[in-house]
């Protein structure tokens, strides 16, 4: 299991950073290898994305999602992953998005690129990416701000 932490502060203020997360359809746009997500209803999404060089679709339920603050969701089909995203406020229009993702990865060619640190440097990078698409926008593509809690106890 690789359990991977990632940060990064964003001169936005904290409601379009999490606005801007919440438009699932616009991650190919800075998530590297993400090829498509679609949102199949307000907590169900379907990702395809490349992975260690080979094509890969599953779903994705969001188990947890309170405006401006969070986004929890884990793999319900496929490969397993899960994670959470959360969102505070740092100054005045500044704000600091944390990613948090655990991924188990499959095979060979998935547990050496684990073991070599692959996975945290793409969501390091996409993370960056993120930074640079929300910030050269100043505002976001759309907004969900509905709750969910699905969450298990």
């Amino acid at each position: 299991m690789s359990e991977i932490t990632e940060a990064i502060d964003v001169a936005v203020p904290v409601r379009t950073a999490y606005d801007q997360w919440t438009q699932f359809e616009t991650f190919p746009k800075f998530m590297e290898g993400v090829k498509s997500v679609r949102q199949l209803d307000d907590s169900t999404l379907q990702w395809t994305a490349e992975v260690a060089g080979r094509e890969k679709t599953w779903e994705a339920r969001i188990t947890e999602q309170r405006p401006d603050e969070r986004i929890a969701w884990t793999a319900t089909e496929g490969a397993h992953n899960a994670g959470v995203v959360t969102f505070h406020r740092i100054g005045e229009g500044e704000s600091r998005v944390t990613l948090q993702l655990d991924v188990e990865p499959e095979g060979p060619i998935e547990s050496a690129g684990s073991a070599l640190g692959v996975v945290q440097r793409r969501v390091k990078g996409d993370m960056e990416r993120f930074k640079e698409f929300i910030e050269s926008r100043g505002t976001e593509t759309g907004a969900w701000r509905g709750e969910i809690d699905q969450r298990t106890n």
